[in-house]
């Protein structure tokens, strides 16, 4: 029996990895180990460490490697702290397979261990470019990675442009397309007023439209994230509909995107705003099919969002060049384009699903491969 240990820091780690840890539990030949840490164990960020026990995954390790500050250097030194533990934690659980998500801090200290230990590395969601940090992590990740998960044709094409044998490439899909589809076939929308004992500001009526707000710091701009959030925020408020808007993630540049929202509720009226810490990733896709339009720069918009149809206006360059859907509508950091684009995507309504990041089955793809697949340690370029 393979054990194959996933490592989670983040609340997007989880909601990217959830369907195949799942698949992973469920395989006869297969045995999931959890190890969580970095935001994913913080109250601050939501304490997504609870969600993951409340659908029944048991973390057999805590990681606390995140240092205060979201600055380059504190970003830089969290990778760095969780090199330090990881190896420990690997020693103690002797995995077969590692399984890394995407291209955050956390999954570079994750590779690095795994490689240094000679321990088998698989990765989801390569192969893609957007803007960012995340990029060159998320190339380099690949560099190190054994087998490959990508969720969408080009990002395939890429891996094996960048010197990876073919047959180490799985075109899955995204484990977060599996989430959305088992939620869109439920009947109940699952939100009430419940929602609104999170968070702080404004109370108003899910029945009705209203805007969905995520915004991350962008790492590449770091210091501009007060100015950008607050470009958004002004402009939802002069669009008038009731917007929900989630805190940022703990990025270099998180606390800036914070205190613009802190300074937005202290000089402006914030009855129309709901901002809210975290949310369950059932509560968040509901969210999205329900919404008038998403606003940010979150991968969600172009992932779930062209699956959903959610009308979507990304803003500034987190997600460059980022396959993507018609739903979309990009735009800079500027106050009057992000309201005319929200308006504009208000008055079109939903879009028609387009399934560019999987059908809902990559998880089962991805556990069946990890219990048939074989490797070369030793990594050999194909060019």
């Amino acid at each position: 029996m393979r054990k194959i240990c996933v490592v989670i820091g983040s609340r997007a780690n989880y909601s990217s990895i959830k369907s195949a840890m799942r698949a992973i539990q469920q395989h006869p030949d297969l045995e999931l180990q959890v190890v969580v840490g970095a935001s994913a164990v913080l109250d601050r960020y939501g304490s997504v460490v609870d969600l993951i026990e409340r659908d029944g995954f048991k973390p057999l390790a805590r990681v606390f490697m995140l240092v205060e500050g979201e600055t380059p250097s504190t970003m830089a030194k969290s990778t760095g702290l969780g090199l330090l533990e990881l190896p420990t934690i690997f020693d103690q659980l002797q995995p077969d397979i590692v399984l890394t998500v995407g291209d955050r801090f956390e999954t570079m200290a994750t590779t690095l261990a795994a490689a240094y230990m000679n321990i088998p590395l698989a990765h989801t969601m390569g192969g893609e470019v957007t803007g960012t940090i995340d990029e060159s992590i998320r190339h380099a990740v690949t560099k190190f990675a054994h087998i490959h998960f990508p969720a969408c044709s080009d990002a395939r094409d890429r891996i094996i442009k960048l010197g990876e044998r073919p047959e180490d490439v799985y075109l899955v899909g995204c484990p977060r397309i599996d989430l959305v589809a088992e939620i869109l076939e439920q009947e109940a929308n699952g939100i009430g007023p419940d929602l609104f004992k999170e968070g702080v500001g404004g109370t108003f009526d899910l029945n009705k439209p209203f805007i969905l707000l995520s915004q991350h710091p962008v790492t590449t701009e770091y210091g501009e994230g007060e100015r950008q959030i607050g470009e958004t925020l002004m402009a939802l408020r002069q669009v008038g509909i009731p917007t929900i808007a989630l805190w940022p993630n703990a990025d270099a540049g998180s606390e800036d995107i914070a205190r613009g929202m802190r300074k937005f509720r202290e000089h402006f009226d914030d009855s129309n705003f709901r901002f809210i810490k975290n949310l369950p990733t059932e509560t968040y896709i509901r969210l999205m099919r329900r919404t008038a339009c998403l606003v940010g720069n979150s991968s969600s918009a172009i992932r779930e969002g062209a699956f959903i149809g959610t009308p979507a206006v990304n803003i500034g360059s987190r997600q460059t060049m980022r396959q993507r859907g018609k739903n979309v509508i990009d735009v800079d950091h500027n106050c009057e384009a992000i309201a005319d684009a929200v308006m504009q995507q208000v008055k079109h309504g939903p879009y028609k699903m387009e399934p560019i990041y999987g059908d809902g089955h990559a998880g089962e793809r991805i556990a069946t491969t990890l219990s048939e697949c074989s490797w070369r340690l030793q990594k050999q370029i194909t060019y």
